[in-house]
């Protein structure tokens, strides 16, 4: 058995894109539109896995956009992925930035969660150690839910 990707449903294939790929810097690594079907899937890799994912699209993030408009919710029954990064802060900062809420902020230097656009909770996991503890994340308040 091999892990071959996670499937979201989004409702804004650009506004999804934005967040996936400008934000979090993932790479579509495959698109497929389907006339027929009415929808386009997009397949997304970590910088990390990208040779593996251009050849076995293991493991990518499927993002699924049906062209006709459905309201999708309940994006926290899905649970949430998980990404390692560089740096929690630089990116959580990054993220903030660019007016993505951070719903628990990284004050242990280890973890962090944020939303796509989608309602998605996505978790951020400090490669290796934890970060030494710093503000303003330290006493920054957990926002709604995760």
């Amino acid at each position: 058995m091999e892990f071959l990707h996670t499937m979201v449903r989004v409702k804004d294939l650009e506004e999804s894109l934005r967040f996936y790929c400008d934000l979090l810097e993932l790479h579509e690594v495959k698109r497929y539109d389907s006339e027929r079907g009415r929808f386009t899937l997009v397949y997304l890799a970590a910088s990390g896995q990208l040779e593996g994912a251009k050849e076995t699209f293991s493991p990518t993030i499927e993002l699924t956009y049906n062209w006709d408009k459905e309201d999708y919710s309940g994006g926290r029954n899905f649970g949430h992925l998980a990404f390692a990064v560089e740096n929690i802060y630089e990116l959580c900062k990054k993220l903030m930035d660019a007016g993505v809420t951070i719903n628990r902020p990284p004050r242990c230097g280890h973890m962090a969660f944020v939303k796509s656009p989608d309602g998605i909770s996505i978790e951020l996991l400090q490669k290796g150690d934890a970060l030494a503890p710093q503000q303003p994340w330290l006493d920054m308040p957990n926002t709604g839910s995760w």
